[in-house]
């Protein structure tokens, strides 16, 4: 068991092509757990994920912030804090800021 503060966790900045202004945190990263990791993802002004599919599902819950999750036709649904949403294995996604602050959500994934 541990607990930590998420101000404990370094932000990277995710350099995969096709991401802009996107910082992650690793809060519970696979070598700390078994079958999820927990990661904290910050989307600047102007900011998305790159529009993308993997062979993983995973979960996500709005914390602050006003953002999109687009689907393969370019769909944008809404997400504000209390949201959540599921995405499917090789499902094409990707994540936007369509607000003014940073627009933070927890992700989980199977390790």
């Amino acid at each position: 068991m541990f607990v930590k503060k998420q101000e404990e966790v370094l932000a990277e900045e995710v350099k995969d092509e096709g991401a802009k202004n996107v910082l992650i945190q690793w809060l519970i990263p696979p070598d700390k757990a078994k079958t999820f990791a927990m990661r904290r993802f910050i989307i600047k002004e102007g900011g998305h994920t790159p529009l993308h599919r993997h062979d993983w599902e995973h979960e996500i819950f709005v914390l602050a912030g006003e953002g999109a999750l687009v689907d393969k036709e370019g769909n944008e649904h809404p997400l504000k804090p209390g949201c959540f949403a599921y995405v499917e294995p090789n499902e094409i996604h990707q994540f936007k800021n369509v607000g003014k602050e940073d627009f933070i959500f927890l992700c989980m994934i199977p390790i």
